[in-house]
């Protein structure tokens, strides 16, 4: 008991998301007491109300909280060492009453934002986004201007983005006979599945080596291009793929003539398999490497041992619907 109560007390906000209960799991599986925030709404939304109810039979505490209940928030937060918001896009912004709220708390130890993608200090993309990373950097700097200690978490994208289709936009599944390859295929994203992020985040908590830095999750075997992921997927069908290479100037024009918000799929493809945003830089002493800090964590690669032909049966090993690789 007394080592359960020298751990952290984590407060996740929009623990019923997907990368929220992600990161409620996570907690509890490292001992952390953990308590979630949830909209009054969630508890009239069938799945949302199943999800908070195993949450309570494990140990969470669950508080029924609104952003824009100054008091209750205020209140929820005076009860965390730790707060990390998993609130989605569209809600980036409303973390700036959260941010006031842990400063008139002054009990927070840590505060990780809702980012978990590419880094918004170093994208190339900021000029056709539609404002995605800019508000993303905008939360960046208050917290910063207000001194609330804070760890950010780059870890590119989702496996359950892109990857099933082979990124493929509009599809599901990968193709059987022809692939669109953007620009000439070498440039290499990053993908993560969300429990490991939850995971790789939770390990960073207490760790003074993530205090005010940017933890990044490149797992080796986890960059790849898009000539990568066509030789794998050939391999494993055993079957080669007519391959339809997309130039930037074609994809740019694609981006164009498409309307907003359709077009942020092919946006972020640009992002990461043009510009090279996941990968094109070395981290610096602003951000840390999250393999070399835990290596005790076992994550899903794509590629295991970083060899890609010895492995490539284990690739899209369940057809078509699910992408799971190896655990390392």
């Amino acid at each position: 008991m007394a080592e359960e109560e020298k751990k952290s007390r984590v407060l996740v906000i929009g623990a019923t998301g997907r990368m929220g209960q992600e990161l409620v799991k996570a907690s509890l599986v490292a001992g952390h007491p953990t308590l979630a925030v949830a909209r009054e709404s969630a508890f009239s939304v069938p799945h949302k109300s199943s999800l908070l109810r195993s949450f309570v039979d494990s140990g969470v505490t669950v508080l029924k909280v609104s952003l824009s209940d100054y008091a209750n928030l205020l209140g929820a937060v005076k009860q965390a060492d730790i707060v990390i918001s998993a609130l989605p896009a569209a809600q980036y912004l409303e973390q700036k009453i959260l941010i006031h709220t842990i400063k008139e708390a002054g009990c927070v130890r840590r505060f990780i934002p809702s980012e978990f993608g590419a880094d918004p200090d170093k994208v190339q993309i900021l000029d056709m986004d539609m404002g995605f990373y800019k508000k993303k950097a905008e939360i960046r700097r208050l917290i910063e201007s207000e001194g609330i200690p804070h760890t950010y978490i780059s870890c590119n994208f989702f496996m359950t983005y892109l990857l099933p289709s082979l990124v493929q936009p509009g599809s599901k599944i990968p193709p059987r006979d022809k692939v669109k390859i953007y620009g000439n295929g070498n440039s290499k994203a990053v993908f993560v599945k969300e429990s490991d992020v939850a995971a790789f985040t939770i390990s960073s908590i207490d760790d003074p080596r993530t205090l005010n830095k940017v933890l990044y999750l490149r797992p080796p075997g986890n960059v790849v291009s898009m000539n990568d992921l066509v030789d794998l997927w050939e391999m494993k069908i055993a079957k080669n793929l007519q391959k339809d290479y997309i130039p930037e100037e074609k994809l740019l024009k694609n981006i164009q003539d498409m309307p907003y918000p359709d077009n942020m799929e092919l946006v972020f493809i640009y992002s990461a398999f043009i510009k090279g945003d996941h990968t094109y830089f070395n981290i610096d002493e602003g951000g840390v490497d999250a393999i070399r800090l835990y290596p005790n964590v076992k994550y899903t690669t794509l590629c295991p041992r970083l060899k890609l032909r010895p492995f490539l049966a284990n690739f899209w090993h369940v057809f078509p619907s699910k992408v799971l690789i190896s655990t390392v």
